[in-house]
């Protein structure tokens, strides 16, 4: 996967939107037919994939209108049906309502103990290469939330995203980072929620501490699920939290007393593993299991290390490093497309488009 950088000049959601839109306008198209087409090979008709497209837009619209102007212009300027960037936008909802993939996606490991230290935190972002052939790495100024006063709003969020969707991975100024991972759960119904990607957006902008991560993403009504992992620079009660949200409702799991978290593609809070929904023949336990044996070789290290120290003595053979497999269909070829983690005290990404072991062969890049 290629990585495009770049800092939007465009100060308000129709600038902003209008400004992706018009640089971006070919690989937003590229990337919205990837997954038009993506989604009739999992078995959903045009008219499936719109009901719930336009269901989850008027859901954010309603959440948050601000995004659902970003989105429009961002359209416009791009010469996308609306209903189409919705879905791209909705993909996980979209998705939510079909068997989940007998493969997972994503390994995050969190360090944050109390004190002056920064948490430290690493995830890879596993995907289909050809639905992500480049992805986008981006700067800009947020849309200041209602009665926010210049000392407590974000200035500033450096995000990586797929183009056209409106957030994933990313750090703000306030020293907030978030990872993203998928989950699949009993309720999931894909009609009607909030976009799990707008919520992590939301999150981006808005949050200066993990309090106020959780307020905003429990305000969204959700019809998929997904975990939100979220890191706070602030020395606080509450440093980092992974957020698992369903349709059933969210659930925060916390540190271990060392400060340690760790999470892939299965639900960890009592209240939500019930409605398990990952497939036995995933790897999230696999990868699970792997992060939490590598966390006591990782703490303290620059990124590059950290990410030699996540892969372990397996190297490009661990568990959390996916390799395409030429021999099935493009839709079951997994790979680790990124890893990535945060300078907070910066803002920072930092990134390299390729696995843990590629980025410690290679040394990461840091935009922001």
């Amino acid at each position: 996967m290629d990585i495009i950088t770049t800092t939007v000049a465009g100060v308000g959601p129709r600038a902003r939107g209008t400004e992706i839109g018009v640089r971006f306008g070919a690989e937003i198209r590229e990337t919205v037919g990837g997954y038009l087409d993506f989604f009739g090979v999992r078995g959903l008709t045009e008219d499936r994939v719109r009901e719930i497209a336009d269901s989850c837009f008027d859901a954010l619209r309603a959440w948050a209108p601000h995004l659902a102007v970003e989105l429009e212009a961002t359209a416009l300027a791009a010469e996308v049906p609306l209903w189409q960037l919705a879905a791209l936008n909705a993909r996980t909802e979209v998705l939510a309502v079909v068997e989940p993939d007998a493969e997972g996606e994503c390994s995050t490991a969190v360090f944050a103990p109390r004190g002056p230290g920064l948490p430290e935190s690493i995830q890879t972002w596993d995907w289909h290469e050809y639905l992500c052939r480049a992805g986008l790495v981006m700067s800009y100024t947020p849309d200041a939330p209602a009665g926010a006063s210049a000392s407590t709003r974000v200035g500033r969020v450096t995000l990586f995203t797929e183009f056209g969707v409106l957030g994933k991975i990313g750090v703000n100024d306030a020293g907030v980072g978030v990872h993203f991972n998928i989950l699949h759960h009993a309720s999931d119904r894909g009609v009607g929620g909030v976009p799990v990607h707008a919520i992590a957006r939301r999150v981006l902008d808005e949050a200066t501490s993990v309090d106020a991560a959780e307020a905003i993403i429990a305000s969204a009504p959700a019809s998929a699920s997904t975990v939100l992992t979220v890191v706070a620079g602030a020395d606080a009660e509450h440093r980092a939290a992974c957020f698992e949200i369903s349709s059933d409702g969210l659930a925060a799991v916390r540190p271990d007393e060392q400060g340690w978290l760790a999470h892939t593609n299965n639900f960890l809070a009592p209240s939500q593993v019930p409605g398990e929904a990952t497939t036995d023949t995933s790897t999230t336990y696999a990868r699970f299991d792997h992060v939490v044996a590598q966390r006591p070789h990782m703490a303290g290290l620059p990124i590059e290390q950290r990410a030699r120290a996540m892969a372990g003595e397996a190297g490009a053979f661990a568990p959390i490093c996916f390799r395409p497999d030429p021999s099935e269909p493009l839709h079951e070829q997994w790979s680790t497309l990124l890893t990535v983690g945060f300078d907070l005290a910066a803002g920072r990404l930092e990134y390299y488009p390729g696995s843990p072991v590629a980025m410690a062969e290679h040394g990461a890049s840091r935009f922001g």
